[in-house]
């Protein structure tokens, strides 16, 4: 099974797709003005304290103040709030808390307005993105991750993944970890840490240790909303929580990510920097590896399965919605079980694709087509939880239920991806009135002679649809080659099939849209 993560250079920030086996399993955007990810701590100000909550409103620069309920403050917050206010008034705070005295923890049954005040300085870090109307979700009990293991400051305590199940491994990490580990600081060793020897181990300790002390030392300089440690880019956390041996391909099209993420493999696993490839193709990265056509197949209502069937999802504020549909296939006589069985097992597969696709979290339901045996609904329960357990998402499968509906949940941490599918009209723009296409060519024509005579630009390349593309090029004496004859110079032309059927888009040679009357 291949795994190779795509990364697109847009205005808009970047496009990141983790193919697997060339299909499309994850999608993201990282818009680099997008603040407040999960993982960044602030330095907050402490703007209201509601006692009917028993929680806290926190200005980290966010339109509406980020929410901190009392649980989420942690058992160690009064040590953090004492080394917080060190840190902002004394310039001798290293980071290290070897020599720190930890504090009392905080009563679990406590009231807000016993720990926290109206104006107090608190460091918060970010556990749910701003989501519609609500603002980001915090807490106190800061972590770093890192490649191995969490870094927890103000706790002694190591924790194990659940998931490494061997005894003799579990007691290897724990009498390494116990060797290695700073005074006072707790560690969370991860999956990925087992059988990693203590070289390994070490050095992302120490990585996150240094994170830690770098984002201590400016707090002597921090004012109120300023972020004082960031998570790392989302391609590089992905690779971060996702690199293994099956990762074989890491491909994008911009030379700064280039080299941020050459300087991060080189960080944190050397071996795999013959992976990273700088794209340098003729057509554009996402059509070149044919993630567009996806993209735009699978972020629609209607999904189609491979066999026939295909999925309804609906989305609503409360839950998601989602209708399995056997489409063409025969639902009658005795093969009506067998058929429903065969298209809910290949829904379930797309189903667990699309959770993770669109980033959907909170409640889901699902419903699936009716089948009366019982060891047929708990084979698909199972293949459920299996195709499920590759999403890294905390997430719940329940049985179905005797209405024939499934419930999961899944971690709601950041907005969930919706990309608009259905295009308007290219010929009216959603107005009702048709203008001729065939005059597009008249347009196209008309807008070139205008940038290569009246603003004597050199060197000009045109996106369109490949239907257009096509118009354009195909045959001995091609349209662009009757324009080679006009003007005397060559246009280059690039399938783009993000455009609609008649819409097109005209860069300069440095690469920069030249804007066009309509």
């Amino acid at each position: 099974m291949s795994n190779e993560l795509i990364i697109n250079s847009t205005q808009e920030g970047s496009r990141i797709a983790l193919l697997r086996d060339k299909r499309l399993v994850e999608f993201h955007h990282d818009n680099d003005a997008n603040k407040f990810k999960v993982g960044d701590i602030y330095l907050g100000t402490v703007k209201k304290i509601v006692s009917g909550l028993n929680a806290a409103f926190i200005d980290i620069g966010y339109e509406k103040d980020a929410f901190l309920h009392y649980l989420d403050l942690g058992p160690q917050v009064e040590s953090l709030n004492k080394y917080t206010k060190n840190a902002l008034t004394s310039k001798h705070i290293s980071g290290g808390l070897s020599n720190f005295k930890l504090q009392k923890d905080i009563d679990k049954l406590g009231k807000m307005n016993q720990v926290l005040t109206k104006g107090q300085k608190i460091l918060v870090q970010v556990v749910k993105e701003p989501i519609s109307t609500k603002g980001p979700r915090l807490t106190c009990e800061l972590s770093i991750a890192g490649r191995y293991m969490v870094l927890v400051p103000f706790s002694n305590a190591i924790n194990i993944s659940k998931k490494i199940a061997d005894g003799e491994e579990r007691k290897r990490l724990m009498r390494l970890i116990s060797s290695i580990k700073p005074e006072n600081f707790g560690v969370i060793i991860r999956t990925v840490a087992k059988t990693k020897n203590v070289g390994e181990l070490d050095k992302d300790l120490r990585n996150l240790v240094e994170s830690w002390k770098s984002g201590i030392q400016k707090l002597h300089t921090a004012q109120p909303r300023d972020k004082v440690i960031g998570e790392i880019s989302r391609a590089s956390s992905m690779l971060r929580d996702i690199l293994n041996e099956s990762f074989d391909s890491l491909v994008t099209d911009d030379q700064q990510i280039h080299d941020e993420i050459k300087t991060y493999l080189n960080k944190i696993a050397p071996d795999k920097e013959g992976i990273l490839k700088m794209y340098s193709g003729k057509a554009k990265l996402f059509e070149a590896y044919g993630i567009e056509k996806q993209v735009k197949s699978l972020f629609g209502q209607s999904v189609s399965l491979p066999k026939g069937g295909y999925l309804i999802i609906e989305h609503t504020e409360a839950l998601h919605v989602i209708d399995v549909n056997s489409g063409n296939k025969s639902n009658a006589g005795d093969d009506q079980e067998a058929t429903a069985t065969a298209v809910n097992m290949e829904a379930a597969k797309e189903i667990a694709r699309q959770l993770r696709l669109r980033d959907m979290g909170g409640i889901i339901v699902i419903d699936f087509i009716d089948m009366r045996k019982a060891e047929n609904k708990k084979s698909l329960y199972q293949y459920m939880k299996e195709v499920m357990a590759d999403d890294r998402a905390k997430h719940t499968v329940l049985p179905i239920t005797k209405f024939g509906l499934m419930q999961i949940t899944r971690q709601r941490v950041r907005p969930e991806m919706n990309i608009v599918t259905r295009e308007a009209c290219p010929s009216c723009n959603g107005t009702g009135k048709v203008t001729p296409t065939i005059l597009v060519s008249d347009q196209i024509e008309k807008n070139l002679e205008f940038v290569l005579s009246s603003q004597n630009q050199k060197n000009i390349t045109i996106a369109l649809h490949p239907f257009l593309h096509a118009y354009f090029t195909k045959g001995v004496f091609s349209k662009r080659w009757k324009w080679y004859r006009k003007f005397n110079t060559w246009v280059k032309m690039e399938k783009d099939s993000s455009l609609g059927l008649s819409d097109y888009v005209f860069y300069n040679k440095q690469g920069e849209e030249i804007e066009m009357e309509a």
